[in-house]
């Protein structure tokens, strides 16, 4: 039940300040600088904006895809060992998948454009990013426990 709390909080956390950060921006935020601006962008697509062209269909393979995350994630028993990061990993992807409802694309607002033009993105994406980093380094770097003989 504790890792179950852990990740529905981290989850709805995640959620609620990305959300909170979007609004601000869609409420006209606007900020320039050296090398980044702060500003909305709209993205049809997933990173970089690839697939935009499945329009309107899109956001329903991401919510199968959600799902699918999710039903593995509590099928095989992640859950136990990834609790927190599979929050964010959720969280983020939920608070792009509702903006794709609600905004019709997911409200992006950090665009780098220092010596180079990056992507443009949002606190659920960060979120997502450490959340798989996360996974990725406690699978490659701690140790299995070994059943005992």
């Amino acid at each position: 039940m504790r890792v179950f709390t852990v990740f529905f909080l981290v989850l709805l956390g995640t959620f609620i300040i990305d959300q909170n950060i979007k609004t601000i921006f869609v409420e006209g935020y606007y900020r320039a600088g050296e090398c980044i601006n702060l500003a909305l962008h709209y993205n049809k697509g997933v990173a970089f904006s690839m697939l935009a062209f499945l329009g309107p269909y899109l956001k329903w393979i991401q919510v199968v895809l959600v799902i699918g995350i999710l039903f593995v994630i509590f099928k095989e028993g992640y859950l136990k060992r990834y609790a927190f990061p599979a929050g964010l990993l959720m969280g983020g992807a939920v608070g792009n998948l509702y903006d794709r409802f609600l905004h019709g694309g997911v409200v992006d607002y950090v665009a780098w454009h220092c010596g180079f033009n990056f992507a443009v993105f949002n606190f659920a994406d960060v979120a997502i990013d450490i959340a798989v980093v996360w996974i990725l380094i406690v699978v490659y770097f701690s140790k299995e426990e070994s059943p005992e003989k």
